[in-house]
């Protein structure tokens, strides 16, 4: 929490700022219905971010309200949060450079990574974007799958010699997950330089880098108090200059975010100061792993194809964050889901085995990439998995300029008007919702609630208002600001899926316990803990044993 002086200080500008435009601004969205708030300084933001079960309250809200209703933002300013399919599509897809993100996220993302492509905006994300693009091309992330299947392939060793001595392993199958994917990240990030970051392998001596990225979600933004919630809410009010200082304050999260900071720096500057200038050019122009594309756009002349090396580190720090947490996270759900739906697990198992097989009778050892896409009970419960638990579970944006929204689903006004769009002013705030959306009964079917892979048998695309990168879904998020990393994710969780399902049983622990889905509020990311024990850090406790 801030020091006291510094937040009243604080508060007290962006009072003063908040009353200033509302003077001079009575545009409005008041005639949207939505849920009453109690309190003008804190609106329903301090409510949303102390959710025990994350999102809980958009569900709450969509029953009541539609797919589009008003909600409060701190010091009385009114937002808008939607899951509508088509309001969904206008203001991430088709308008996404006239809809940016709100200052919060944006300077939340630079003290914790820097200028990375997360958190630049217009020209300089088309920078970004553009430079790195061929990294992740489709073609050229086809040839990660080796890299994925021996990492998966290690782990699997791992379990196996520890099951050798015990027979059944009772583990907290995230720590696990989240070692092999920053295992993969490492190595992807710099193939041609031969850097690991040594999560599998190092034990109790394992990576700081890795030590430093446990948990990160929970302390960041997890259960704030109303002070520190009040505090973020002035950011969107401070001048950037000032909100620069923050990573100084000697309160957590920030030392906690700076320590993090700092020591992937000097990660960075030691891999750019040792293998940047020596690794043999013509190598570097030819290799497109993500670390060499990036190291030649920092020595191009050409301010329009050009990466400084602050901004290398960057991305490199949002690379590995986002590229093994957000996907650890989802495999471990999925697991946790197969380890409910016994009957799903074994079918999942009994085509990964089949499938074996027909490679093994082809004399092939390993699946390809039309092998995994071929496993159809697999990618229907990766699908799922993305639906039901999505680790970014939404968004808010801010209006760029004067605007309608259209809408799929009519809402009605406060004064019982039929409204099928919404007009906005620029600076007005929309929470578009991926978790709300990806439980509408009218685009998932009406068990919505419940982890159901075959529904996706039934699912008809072309009926539907196309929104996310993949499968429809909201996950990845959508148009020019989606996951540039998607399709890496995708084939990564392929890969450890089909390795892991194969040889190993997943149950639930001896010891009974809840899980809960914990929201990170500044960056809406969803992890698991244990009900009770939130405290202790995101947890997924698991039964792992050799399949028969």
């Amino acid at each position: 929490m801030p020091t006291p002086y510094l937040s009243a200080a604080f508060v007290a500008l962006a009072l003063l700022v908040f009353v200033v435009r509302r003077i001079f601004d009575g545009r409005t969205v008041k005639h949207i219905r939505g849920p009453p708030s109690s309190s003008f300084l804190f609106g329903h933001d301090f409510e949303y971010a102390s959710q025990e079960e994350a999102c809980s309250l958009e569900f709450k809200w969509m029953s009541q309200y539609g797919a589009t209703w008003r909600t409060r933002g701190a010091f009385g300013k009114d937002y808008l949060m939607t899951v509508d399919p088509k309001a969904t599509q206008h203001i991430m897809q088709k308008s996404g450079y006239n809809y940016t993100k709100k200052t919060t996220f944006i300077h939340s993302a630079w003290l914790l990574a820097g200028p990375g492509i997360v958190n630049v905006l217009g020209t300089d994300h088309q920078r970004h974007r553009k430079i790195m693009n061929p990294a992740f091309s489709a073609a050229h992330l086809r040839t990660f799958l080796p890299l994925f299947q021996r990492i998966a392939s290690k782990l699997s060793d791992k379990w196996k010699g520890e099951l050798m001595a015990t027979g059944e392993l009772d583990t907290l199958l995230n720590r696990w997950l989240s070692r092999a994917t920053l295992d993969i990240i490492g190595e992807d990030l710099s193939a041609a330089f031969n850097y690991d970051y040594n999560a599998l392998d190092g034990g109790a001596e394992r990576s700081a880098l890795l030590k430093g990225y446990e948990d990160i979600f929970k302390d960041l933004d997890y259960h704030p108090n109303k002070a520190a919630v009040l505090f973020r809410a002035t950011w969107d009010y401070i001048p950037v200059s000032i909100l620069k200082l923050i990573k100084y304050l000697p309160v957590e999260p920030w030392p906690r975010v700076r320590s993090l900071n700092n020591l992937f720096r000097a990660y960075g500057r030691q891999i750019l100061r040792e293998q940047g200038s020596e690794v043999d050019t013509e190598k570097k122009v030819a290799s497109k792993d993500i670390l060499s594309i990036l190291i030649k756009a920092n020595a191009s002349e050409d301010p329009k194809t050009r990466l400084d090396d602050d901004e290398i580190i960057a991305e490199m720090f949002t690379l590995t964050l986002a590229g093994h947490e957000t996907t650890s996270s989802t495999l471990t759900f999925l697991f946790y889901e197969l380890s409910k739906n016994q009957k799903y697990q074994a079918r999942m198992r009994e085509e990964i085995r089949a499938l074996r097989a027909r490679v093994t009778a082809r004399g092939g050892n390993d699946f390809t990439i039309e092998d995994l896409d071929s496993l159809t009970l697999t990618m229907n419960a990766i699908k799922e998995t993305l639906r039901l638990h999505p680790i970014l579970v939404g968004l808010p944006r801010v209006a760029e300029k004067d605007d309608v929204i259209p809408l799929s689903r009519p809402i009605t006004s406060t004064t019982g008007e039929v409204i099928t769009e919404i007009p906005v002013r620029r600076g007005q705030v929309i929470h578009v919702s991926f978790a709300g959306y990806q439980r509408l009964p009218e685009v998932w079917g009406e068990d919505v609630h419940t982890w159901n892979p075959d529904r996706w048998f039934n699912i008809e695309s072309g009926r539907q208002t196309n929104v996310g990168v993949f499968a429809n879904l909201m996950s990845f998020a959508a148009g020019v600001r989606a996951c540039i990393g998607w399709r890496f994710s995708l084939i990564e969780m392929q890969a450890l899926t089909a390795e892991l399902v194969e040889n190993f049983q997943f149950d639930p622990p001896a010891e009974k316990v809840e899980i809960q889905r914990a929201l990170s509020g500044v960056i809406f990311a969803m992890f698991p803990v244990v009900k009770g024990k939130a405290e202790e850090g995101g947890a997924m406790p698991l039964k792992i044993s050799l399949a028969q």
